[in-house]
């Protein structure tokens, strides 16, 4: 885990102890012969619903890619085990992601409707922070075209989808140049309602943001 410290951001953002920032992306594939159904996600497309969880040099640190479209970000967060082990208290740190995934001690979710002043500037820190996720998955994309739309099964969609993370990851180290400015908007990903999940991080939300955004 490279912390965000590292790059400048808490400096900038004033945004303390980011390890990494967490969103979904939706990666279309040909719809499947088996359990189709499963994988027509909100948008009506058949897809790969992807976790992805990057640092602030845009390198991938971890990834989940074995969910049908239609398993909502949330699930796919709570049953991994990266999940378990952040419970277990494993990491120092949070993790920052949109109003899709619930609050929690160690992942840090935007107000729903903030109050002016701190809450606020926290929800715009938090938004200028996980912009990075964003503009992560958009060079995976413009760097693999493939990602567009996978025509092969759903086993062999997410064997690639890994390869491509890592392959990207070994571009990023060696400084090479993206084939095109990526766009930090996801056209194939929805921002589904915040789930009904106990929200256990608000106090440690509410914390943060009264020692650090008044």
């Amino acid at each position: 885990w490279a912390l965000f410290q590292e790059a400048g951001l808490v400096e900038k953002l004033r945004f303390p102890g980011v390890i990494g920032c967490i969103d979904g992306t939706h990666i279309p594939i040909i719809a499947p012969s088996v359990n189709e159904g499963d994988y027509v996600n909100r948008k009506s497309f058949h897809s790969i619903n992807v976790q992805i969880i990057c640092d602030a040099t845009n390198i991938i640190t971890n990834v989940e890619a074995k969910w049908p479209g239609s398993v909502h970000d949330s699930q796919i967060f709570r049953e991994c085990t990266l999940s378990t082990k952040f419970g277990h208290g494993e990491f120092t740190g949070y993790l920052l992601g949109d109003r899709g995934y619930p609050c929690l001690p160690y992942l840090l979710t935007p107000y729903s409707d903030p109050e002016p002043g701190p809450q606020q500037r926290y929800n715009l820190a938090n938004c200028r922070t996980r912009a990075r996720v964003e503009m992560t998955i958009g060079m995976l994309k413009a760097r693999f075209q493939c990602l567009q739309r996978l025509r092969v099964t759903p086993e062999r969609a997410c064997d690639i989808i890994v390869a491509c993370v890592i392959l990207h990851n070994i571009a990023t180290i060696r400084g090479e140049h993206c084939p095109s400015e990526p766009n930090s908007s996801d056209p194939n990903h929805e921002h589904p309602d915040p789930p009904t999940d106990i929200q256990d991080g608000r106090a440690v939300r509410d914390t943060i943001c009264h020692n650090h955004f008044f």
